[in-house]
């Protein structure tokens, strides 16, 4: 009799993962709910952890985060000084761009897929289903943020959907760059009368209006030549297991 429970089960499992993966209509009604519960799960986690580390080393702790606090609060002041300052200086000379840039913290909940660490389900307030976001973790490119089954999912930089525009080196040759599903990213289109080096640092070039500009990306590790045009292999900043928190710019300018 058990183990013919044992193998119903088994077989019901089956069924449901089959369903799960091949059903757009289920995947839509069960993935918001399930990501809900590890939002749900993971807040209770983090006030749990918030409890015992304020009881073991409330004292040392608060203070450390004081001051790290005043020194963000100072950084964010002085950032939102010289943006005010810009815009007005804009507004004096009958300018017509402004800037207001913003970004905010989100949390990643879990992988999509097993077996697939570049693609991470968020847990995002106001998502615009209908925009790509610039994703990064500590001042650094970690990837893109679309839409799937009407929630946020992170396609992290080694994602071969995951593209944003970059500028390599000191002459800021532009080109795109793009996951490979590697622990290398390669960067196509680079014109070729540009000079590039191996060893030249990849930041964002703010072209696709999806991160500001000048966020580190990586490395040049290797060059090549392909139909008129240079290649770049980089190997990224973001090399990170830990898909805990994230910011996302939610505005360039």
């Amino acid at each position: 009799m058990n183990k013919k429970l044992v193998g119903f089960l088994l077989i019901f499992a089956l069924l449901v993962a089959f369903a799960l993966n091949n059903s757009t209509l289920i995947q839509n009604s069960v993935i918001a709910p399930l990501n809900h519960i590890k939002q749900f799960y993971h807040t209770s986690i983090a006030h749990i952890s918030d409890a015992i580390n304020q009881h073991f080393y409330q004292q040392e702790h608060l203070e450390e985060l004081q001051e790290q606090l005043k020194m963000y609060e100072k950084n964010h002041l002085i950032s939102h000084q010289i943006a005010s300052e810009l815009n007005r200086l804009y507004q004096e000379n009958n300018a017509t761009f402004s800037s207001h840039p913003d970004l905010t913290l989100v949390q990643g909940l879990s992988y999509a897929t097993l077996g697939d660490m570049n693609k991470v389900w968020l847990h995002m307030d106001d998502f615009n289903r209908s925009k790509i976001y610039g994703l990064v973790h500590k001042e650094r490119v970690a990837g893109i943020v679309i839409s799937k089954n009407n929630q946020p999912l992170a396609l992290l930089n080694n994602d071969p959907k995951c593209s944003y525009a970059v500028y390599i080196g000191k002459k800021k040759a532009p080109g795109i760059i793009h996951g490979r599903k590697q622990q290398n990213m390669l960067i196509e289109f680079i014109p070729s009368w540009m000079p590039i080096n191996v060893g030249d640092e990849v930041v964002t070039s703010g072209l696709d209006n999806l991160f500001f500009s000048n966020i580190l990306v990586g490395r040049v590790t290797e060059i090549s030549q392909s139909q008129g045009y240079q290649n770049a292999v980089v190997l990224p900043y973001y090399q990170e297991s830990d898909i805990g928190f994230f910011h996302v710019i939610t505005q360039v300018r």
